[in-house]
């Protein structure tokens, strides 16, 4: 029996998609329309790249080693890299292809069907995902209209439910805010389960979590190399917890997940992070001076963000979203991210800290077409 895709249209073949978990096929995949613009601004990368000189040495690493052996088992070399910037013991600390490996890991050990796993929404929508599929349930926790974290309502829902995990995105993509580290310790020592702290973003604002670590066992943080460290394309990841949770974690880490060249790459890259420390300083100051900039449009209104990035919405009623949006990629090939599809977040666009001619661009064409028909 053939049935139709009510999301593509396409046929597809009801015998097959029964042996798939009907919880799974209800869902949506992560996804990303291709697109090819002149200015990109819309997945939050670092404009800058890795300095030549990091990438020469790099490259003498890797100019003789056999692309025929595999990589080595446990990444050495990654992972006494990471504990020299973090001060962090070996034996708890994880690398991967990646932070979001990580997430998937670390929720596929701890949920099943009916463990319940408290998120503030909206946020980075991997983390709803990997909990669905686990056969795990979402307490969702709404930030307030300010889009900010509402603390209280976390650990109540933690308690309420008895969560086994509480996954906390700070600065929180895509809306921006930041926890105190007061403010994370509070929800670690007033809840049961694991407190999972994705830092994705921190280089950039927040308070970093590492320091909490020795004291609070249950706390989980995980760090990126494709924000601030420019490493998006070689994907690369990180994560910090007690060696007991790590162990476990582990053990749904699949062998070998780290090739060699992103386990040279990300080694070298942190410890001449030194050397990228200027750039991220100068995308701060970027991203302050747009938000500023773009807060005095008339018809818009900017949200606050520790990140490198920032959300708006579009209020004015001469000009929507989605018209805002398609503009400045069909007149003036910049990029942006629709974000109106998440919860709370209706006639909401994400724009990322580019270049300062990128930024001067961006602010130029928004505030020509927010002009128009005034």
């Amino acid at each position: 029996m053939r049935v139709f895709d009510r999301r593509t249209g396409n046929a597809v073949n009801e015998e097959l998609l029964r042996l798939v978990k009907p919880s799974v096929r209800a869902m949506g995949a992560y996804t990303l329309r291709p697109y090819e613009p002149r200015i990109k601004l819309n997945q939050n990368e670092n404009p800058w790249d890795v300095p030549a000189e990091v990438k020469a040495r790099i490259g003498e690493r890797l100019a003789d080693r056999p692309w025929n052996r595999y990589p080595p088992f446990v990444a050495s070399s990654f992972i006494g890299a990471v504990s020299e910037a973090t001060g962090w013991p070996a034996e708890g600390i994880l690398v991967a292809n990646g932070s979001n490996e990580l997430i998937q890991s670390t929720l596929a050990v701890v949920v099943g069907p009916g463990t319940s796993v408290v998120i503030p929404e909206p946020t980075f929508t991997l983390y709803r995902l990997m909990t669905e599929v686990n056969g795990g349930d979402v307490v969702s926790v709404p930030l307030t209209a300010g889009l900010r974290f509402d603390v209280d309502a976390i650990i109540r829902a933690a308690r309420e439910s008895r969560a086994a995990v509480v996954v906390l995105c700070t600065p929180n993509n895509p809306t921006g805010a930041a926890l105190s580290l007061d403010e994370i310790a509070h929800i670690h020592d007033a809840s049961e389960g694991l407190v999972l702290v994705d830092q994705a973003y921190v280089e950039f604002g927040g308070a970093d979590a590492i320091p909490l670590l020795r004291s609070h066992p249950r706390l989980v943080v995980l760090r990126t190399f494709s924000k601030a460290m420019a490493m998006a394309g070689l994907r690369a990841g990180y994560m910090l917890a007690d060696p007991v949770i790590a162990a476990e974690v582990n053990k749904a880490k699949l062998p070998y997940n780290i090739n060699f060249f992103t386990e040279v790459a990300a080694a070298e890259v942190l410890r001449a992070r030194h050397l990228l420390e200027p750039g991220v300083a100068k995308l701060r100051e970027e991203r302050d001076r747009m938000i500023a900039a773009m807060s005095a449009i008339p018809g818009l209104h900017v949200f606050p963000s520790a990140a490198n990035f920032w959300t708006f919405r579009v209020d004015a009623p001469h000009v929507t979203h989605k018209g805002l949006f398609q503009r400045l990629l069909d007149e003036h090939g910049i990029l942006i991210r629709d974000v109106s599809g998440y919860p709370m977040l209706e006639r909401c666009l994400r724009a990322n800290v580019g270049t300062p001619e990128e930024n001067d661009a961006l602010l130029g064409a928004v505030s020509a077409i927010m002009e128009e028909g005034r």
